[in-house]
């Protein structure tokens, strides 16, 4: 059926296929970054529920090292709002997607007109 569609639509059902494609990686970035944000939730909690004394270690690559409560919370804050700001960000690029996809499956639909029946 492809080869019988002229050049046109061709090249929009590949547009359509690549957005497809994009928006599917991106649901999978936003599903790792709302995870990383419960856990940084969770893990603020926890902080606070502490002692203000209280011996507190975090890990830094490969080594765990001790710190302190306040500086443990300031940098899950920072962590935080970096993830909050990545995952607005991904959010405005997957509406913007589902967007352009959206016009492509109707200029496609309309380009087909009576073929798509």
């Amino acid at each position: 059926m492809t080869a019988e569609l002229p050049p046109q639509i061709q090249n929009q059902i590949a547009q359509l296929q690549q957005v497809q494609q994009q928006i599917q990686a991106l649901a999978m970035q936003k599903s790792q970054i709302e995870a990383m944000q419960k856990e940084s939730k969770m893990a603020l909690e926890e902080l606070e529920k502490l002692e203000d004394d209280a011996v507190v270690y975090r890990t830094v690559g490969e080594l765990v090292i001790k710190t302190e409560k306040g500086e443990s919370i300031a940098k899950l804050k920072d962590r935080e709002e970096t993830v909050s700001l990545r995952l607005q960000s991904i959010t405005r690029q997957e509406e913007r997607l589902t967007t352009r996809f959206k016009q492509l499956q109707e200029q496609i639909q309309q380009a087909l007109g009576p073929r798509a029946q």
